[in-house]
């Protein structure tokens, strides 16, 4: 196996048309939040609005890692609160018979070290989705994709559940012949699977202190791993997701968190994140431990705690784990315009938690 990469500066290749590609991407988010808070007369995410799981966990840091993994917030073992949030992808509140990628946002606090630019408290984000590949290779195929999420978010509900039925049929027969598409599944043909089953990556590469990393939660307790693969039937229940989540973490869980360093700059590209990065060549080693004890999974009162003043960015934690590539360049300020939209229009301030206080 190689040696990790070391991280340097010029292992990032910005693009020549990034910050108009940037630009784009904010006026197309404006447009889904100036139709959602029209709909709703509240403002949610621009993408990522339905919640289907919050809740509390401890995440903890490992001993004895060897030096590359031992990086940044790993450096040191340790114990350390954390907030979880379960969503799907879109940018509107569907009925969850319209099924599409699930994300989850991982909040640890108390976290020291040399923060980020703009990166506000102590804490580090980690936002994940249920699938090793990101949809778009570069910033400006991924502004193609939200102009298509922009023109689809005020479309009538029935027809996107009646799109997503067929969609989920057309990756089922193209899974069937050994293959799978992202695109499919963004648009609605992701398998209705049960969330709290699923493993999931942050797609995108990071800083992982003196090296490149992608990163990866993987349930491992009987009370997660016997929900994996499991589909929700979802028709005539449009928070069935929720109910399950809600209902399934009563019994606790544990994932596994993990690490998979870069050690082949052209098989293992930073600025392509539809490239999955070969486990052959460089495996994926857990670090950390996230635990979740006996809790309701998602309720009101903890969606109202969590989803208007809290947010969620790769861009909130420290210099050791920066962002990298350009879908991660563009989210800096595209994430931003979305919290400060829903703050300005909710009339509530987005702030970093100190404690995870859930009720």
């Amino acid at each position: 196996m190689r040696d990790p990469i070391r991280y340097a500066p010029d292992i990032e290749r910005p693009e020549a048309e990034e910050e108009q590609t940037e630009r784009l991407l904010c006026r197309a988010l404006t447009e889904i939040l100036d139709t959602t808070s029209g709909n709703y007369g509240h403002a949610v995410r621009a993408v990522h609005a339905k919640s289907h799981g919050i809740f509390e966990a401890r995440f903890e840091i490992l001993p004895d890692l060897p030096p590359e993994l031992a990086q940044g917030l790993f450096a040191r073992p340790g114990r350390h609160p954390a907030l979880v949030r379960i969503s799907t992808n879109p940018g509107d509140l569907l009925p969850d018979s319209v099924s599409v990628p699930r994300g989850l946002a991982l909040k640890i606090l108390e976290v020291e070290g040399e923060r980020l630019a703009h990166a506000e408290g102590d804490t580090q984000d980690f936002v994940m989705v249920n699938g090793p590949a990101f949809a778009a290779p570069d910033a400006a195929s991924f502004l193609k994709s939200l102009n298509r999420l922009a023109r689809t978010t005020d479309q009538a509900t029935w027809a996107k559940v009646a799109l997503s039925s067929v969609l989920r049929g057309a990756e089922k027969v193209l899974e069937a012949a050994g293959g799978e598409s992202a695109t499919l599944k963004t648009m609605g043909g992701a398998p209705n699977v049960h969330p709290l089953g699923e493993s999931y990556f942050s797609q995108t590469a990071f800083r992982h202190g003196d090296f490149i990393a992608k990163y990866q939660l993987v349930p491992v307790s009987d009370s997660l791993t016997r929900l994996t693969g499991e589909e929700i039937p979802a028709a005539g229940a449009p928070d069935a997701l929720r109910e399950r989540v809600a209902l399934d973490l009563a019994e606790g869980g544990v994932w596994e968190f993990r690490v998979q360093l870069c050690r082949n700059a052209e098989t293992m590209p930073v600025e392509d994140p539809s490239r999955i990065w070969s486990e052959e060549e460089s495996p994926f080693v857990t670090v950390a431990r996230l635990t979740a004890p006996p809790q309701p999974g998602w309720s009101e009162a903890r969606a109202e705690a969590v989803d208007d003043p809290i947010r969620f960015s790769v861009w909130t934690g420290l210099a050791a784990h920066r962002p990298l590539g350009a879908i991660n360049r563009v989210r800096q300020a595209t994430y931003r315009l979305s919290s400060d939209y829903r703050a300005a229009f909710n009339r509530c301030p987005i702030h970093e938690p100190d404690r995870v206080d859930l009720p």
